[in-house]
């Protein structure tokens, strides 16, 4: 399946747009770091091709969701996080927005101010 980038899209590597380079390449998904220096313990698991939200994803990029997960979650295994929040923001409403689907996934640890707070909390969102 050829790859057709969106114009001026930055989760689209073929842009050229990207700021940092994938920690990991799937052949469907790539990984991004967190870019943010407030959120140091963040991946981004990101579809090569261009969907705006995750109903649009494929079987195939569906089935490496889980190979993805596994491999952030190693990644922060040396920082011993005591969790995670997992999450997609799927739509402007919902706080999306960078228009190419992506799944955040961030390192949660006791003693942090947000500690026992949930996606919501987390995101500045009321319940």
């Amino acid at each position: 399946m050829k790859i057709i980038p969106e114009p001026r899209c930055r989760f689209c590597r073929a842009n050229s747009l990207l700021i940092d380079e994938p920690i990991a390449v799937l052949k469907h998904l790539f990984i991004l770091g967190s870019v943010e220096d407030h959120r140091p313990h963040q991946a981004m698991i990101v579809p090569h091709r261009h969907v705006e939200t995750p109903f649009e994803l494929n079987y195939e990029e569906w089935s490496e969701v889980s190979e993805a997960l596994s491999i952030v979650k190693s990644r922060f295994d040396s920082e011993n996080a005591d969790g995670f929040t997992v999450g997609w923001n799927v739509g402007a409403v919902a706080g999306q927005d960078v228009f190419h689907a992506h799944l955040h996934v961030i390192a949660r640890f006791s003693g942090e101010t947000s500690e026992g707070l949930g996606i919501h909390a987390l995101f500045g969102h009321p319940h």
